[in-house]
């Protein structure tokens, strides 16, 4: 039999695990009876009207099974989830944000399969399954590579995906230094672009990624989210997917978190996905400075302190990620949520920062920026000093 090991190739005699490891196992098996995600609250997020497919993927068993699950809506063929006449591309669709996103899906297949080296939350930054997303953060970079639209795309080629992560995984070897990812797991995130508890509300895919880390011991998945999907408690995760629950006080959520769970909701949740088998770290992010937010940050702590159960303390980590925000997604917030603006929007405490795709952003000027993560570190340490945190910028 065919194996992968260490960077060293095929046959290797200290070989990780053979070929049928790395393969995509049997479909997740859930419970018999209702889930959450035919509850109403799923429904209010999801209502599927139109879904634009690509051929090959509609016609996968994944597309199937996602055709099947939304049997009123509307199929219409496309030639590319990139290029969508009257979705992408199109200014006036910025009024219509966010019904785009509650009532459109796309279907196709994932063409890139490179898996990146991060080296911040991650080692590696996993092929999505998905991007897109039916929440509407306001500070969101995800829209931009869209424009003016951008609903949730499924790739429905899980397998392929599966298959590549696997190789990677194998061909890395055992983690030999620790570092700030993790002390012995190389960490992949798989919800780049998207959120994973809300695509699990989509298909299985997000189901198909946490079974498959079980299945390699060197490695660890993990995913921010602000949507908090019980049916994610029934994967048994086996400590093989860190979930990091995204963070800020309420009163900036209720402002900027549009169509996400309540803060409040994320922090209840963390024990019940730590017993689940998971591993919560927290994302306090975006930190967003403006006239009070330090108590607010504050308050958002202690709250944590009180509520978070020992289970949750004792494995915990948290990042510190300050706004950057960009022009052209400004332009479309106007059209849809300028009260949003107000506050993501500073030019006299901001600065122009080139991002790693060659975009032109803002970000907090750097004196500014440094004084305000200065300022969380203390915080951190004054009302929750059992949260180490792993990295901040």
């Amino acid at each position: 039999m065919s194996t992968f090991g260490t960077p060293s190739g095929p046959g290797d005699p200290d070989a990780l695990f053979g070929l049928e490891e790395i393969r995509p196992g049997p479909p997740v098996p859930r419970p018999p009876g209702p889930s959450f995600r035919t509850s109403a609250e799923a429904r209010r997020m999801l209502e599927v009207r139109e879904i634009h497919a690509e051929p090959a993927a509609a016609v996968s068993p994944r597309g199937r099974e996602i055709l099947a699950r939304f049997p009123d809506a509307e199929v219409i063929p496309v030639g590319s989830h990139w290029r969508i006449p009257g979705l992408h591309g199109n200014p006036g669709n910025a009024g219509n944000w966010v019904r785009t996103k509650k009532t459109v899906l796309v279907l196709g297949e994932r063409k890139s399969l490179t898996v990146r080296p991060n080296g911040r939350s991650a080692d590696w930054i996993a092929p999505g399954a998905a991007n897109g997303c039916a929440m509407a953060c306001a500070y969101c970079y995800v829209p931009r590579r869209k424009g003016y639209a951008n609903p949730v795309t499924v790739f429905t080629n899980i397998e392929q995906i599966i298959g590549r992560l696997g190789r990677h995984v194998a061909a890395s070897g055992p983690k030999r230094e620790p570092n700030q990812c993790d002390p012995r797991a190389w960490v992949y995130d798989i919800g780049e672009n998207g959120d994973c508890s809300v695509d699990a509300l989509i298909s299985e895919n997000t189901a198909d990624l946490v079974h498959a880390f079980t299945r390699w011991p060197t490695a660890k998945a993990s995913f921010a989210t602000k949507f908090v999907n019980p049916d994610l408690l029934l994967l048994d995760p086996r400590g093989r997917t860190r979930v990091r629950f995204s963070v800020m006080p309420p009163e900036d959520a209720r402002l900027l978190d549009i169509r996400t769970s309540p803060v409040e909701d994320r922090i209840a949740a963390a024990g019940d996905f730590v017993e689940a088998g998971y591993e919560v770290h927290f994302n306090f992010s975006p930190v967003v400075i403006r006239p009070g937010w330090e108590e607010a940050w504050s308050g958002l702590l202690r709250r944590m302190d009180d509520v978070l159960p020992r289970t949750v303390k004792e494995q915990a980590a948290a990042e510190v990620i300050m706004l950057t925000h960009n022009r052209e997604l400004h332009e479309v917030n106007l059209a849809w949520h300028p009260r949003a603006e107000a506050a993501l929007w500073r030019p006299e405490i901001q600065q122009p920062k080139r991002s790693e795709n060659g975009s032109w952003n803002v970000r907090y000027a750097t004196g500014v920026k440094a004084g305000a993560v200065e300022a969380v570190r203390r915080l951190v340490e004054r009302h929750t000093p059992w949260l180490p945190i792993r990295y901040a910028f």
